[in-house]
């Protein structure tokens, strides 16, 4: 559930939603919201030369798009996707899932916050 952009998945609004509900941008199978299936990065020549098919390890790291990309998180959402990506290089996949997993509990249910209304879809909690 973590994208090659680093963005967890899993806290994403088009994950937790309850019709059309995506399944990551990596699935092969399963709904993919149309934003994800055409997702340059996701989609990027260079991204598929890595070993670990994630950004930090491409030779372009951080392109334009993802330094965008990362800009409009960071703005809106306070989540950077360079950040995640040097945390997941530096730590390695588990710990950082392990640790996004806390960062993003809803303190009231235990589901996952998500990112982009900063509240829990499932409870209304935004106690974050």
């Amino acid at each position: 559930m973590i994208a090659p952009c680093g963005m967890n998945c899993a806290i994403c609004s088009g994950h937790q939603r309850d019709k059309n509900k995506c399944h990551g941008c990596l699935i092969k199978t399963g709904y993919k919201s149309k934003s994800c299936a055409n997702c340059i990065i996701r989609n990027c020549e260079f991204l598929k030369t890595t070993e670990s098919k994630f950004c930090y390890e491409c030779i372009k790291f951080p392109c334009p798009r993802l330094k965008q990309l990362d800009k409009r998180y960071r703005t809106r959402y306070k989540m950077s996707m360079i950040e995640n990506l040097h945390n997941i290089e530096k730590s390695g996949l588990e710990t950082f899932v392990q640790t996004e997993t806390e960062r993003w509990k809803c303190p009231a249910c235990g589901q996952s916050i998500c990112v982009h209304t900063g509240y829990c879809l499932r409870c209304k909690d935004s106690d974050n």
